[in-house]
């Protein structure tokens, strides 16, 4: 939509207002213009038509000894007017909606892009130096297209404050893309994130934040936001916190959805064709990167495929934390070298 929209915006619809949250992006005021303009319509419409018919059955209400006259059968003028004007409505409303949405669906050029892969029941992005992390984190003042891909089912990307909403369907790849207000330095601020179509049990849950920061905070967030100084441990508990994977696999020994993390590595694991395997790091690997492959007693196969989601490092580094979790696990100590364990002489 055009910019010219902005100034009526303003006055119906000052930073959001009751019906709209705070506006955060540059598409935010056009869309609530038109949001309002239907609204206020509707309003007009509905004290109109209640008005007038309370006051027609009032005023010609039946009275006794009053003779009955014959009914209105035909008026040109009054039906080319209830005709015309709102069809003029519907024109003028048509006109806005589908140039915003063209607005938003035409990416401008070189935009800073961020792929959102959708799953049950999370959000990952994925930045192009090859960071991904479960909230995201855009610069101010910049266009940034939001390529959109469903590891399962069907999912939904909407961010209230922005005014944009997508679908996100598997084996396709949706984009829409935005461009977020200019944020003070140092006072980043932070944004809503929903799945808007129901995709299982967890869908109620499957929320994000988006931080916007100010362009140069944004650069310094994302060269430190890197995990090259984690351990594959600390490394694989980020991915299990931000990849989904806290949603089915429990820590703690509880049951989710899915076998336990803890005390797996080293322990048998019964399949329901009724085979069975130690779950070593061969069977780790396995069952990580073929989704589904060997379905465990008790448990319905509704792993999401990891394809593109996990790195080979990052399937070493779930592997090197779950081992950890296990009581079976018991790295050994390096043995002490003999530099270490000759006396000095003297």
């Amino acid at each position: 939509m055009t910019v010219s929209m902005s100034g009526l915006s303003g006055i119906l619809a000052d930073s959001g207002g009751f019906w709209m949250p705070p506006r955060a992006s540059t598409v935010a005021a056009d869309v609530d213009w038109l949001f309002y303009f239907i609204l206020w319509i509707s309003v007009f419409f509905f004290v109109l038509i209640l008005v007038l018919l309370v006051f027609f059955a009032w005023k010609y209400r039946y009275r006794e000894g009053q003779p009955v006259g014959d009914a209105p059968s035909h008026n040109t003028a009054l039906e080319l007017t209830w005709t015309f004007i709102p069809t003029l409505l519907v024109v003028i409303i048509f006109y806005y909606g589908f140039k915003g949405f063209m607005g938003l669906a035409v990416v401008p050029p070189d935009p800073y892009e961020i792929v959102v892969m959708a799953h049950m029941w999370s959000f990952n992005f994925s930045y192009p130096n090859g960071h991904i992390d479960d909230q995201l984190h855009i610069p101010a003042d910049t266009p940034i297209q939001f390529t959109l891909n469903s590891a399962d089912v069907i999912h939904g990307f909407y961010v209230p404050a922005f005014r944009v909403k997508k679908d996100i369907v598997p084996d396709r790849y949706n984009k829409i893309w935005v461009q977020a207000l200019p944020v003070k330095a140092g006072d980043p601020q932070s944004y809503e994130i929903y799945c808007t179509q129901y995709c299982g049990q967890g869908h109620s849950t499957m929320r994000s934040n988006v931080i916007v920061h100010q362009p140069d905070e944004f650069r310094a967030w994302l060269e430190k936001a890197d995990l090259v100084n984690m351990s594959p441990p600390e490394h694989g508990h980020k991915i299990w916190e931000t990849r989904g994977c806290n949603g089915c696999h429990s820590i703690d020994g509880s049951l989710i959805r899915a076998p336990s993390w803890k005390d797996l590595f080293g322990f048998e694991q019964h399949f329901q064709d009724g085979g069975s395997q130690i779950a070593d790091e061969d069977y780790l690997h396995l069952v990580i990167t073929n989704a589904n492959i060997h379905p465990i007693v008790g448990f319905q196969p509704v792993m999401p495929t990891t394809i593109g989601l996990l790195k080979p490092q990052d399937v070493n580094d779930v592997i090197a934390y779950i081992k950890t979790l296990s009581s079976k696990y018991h790295p050994a100590l390096p043995k002490p070298t003999t530099a270490m364990t000759t006396k000095p002489a003297g």
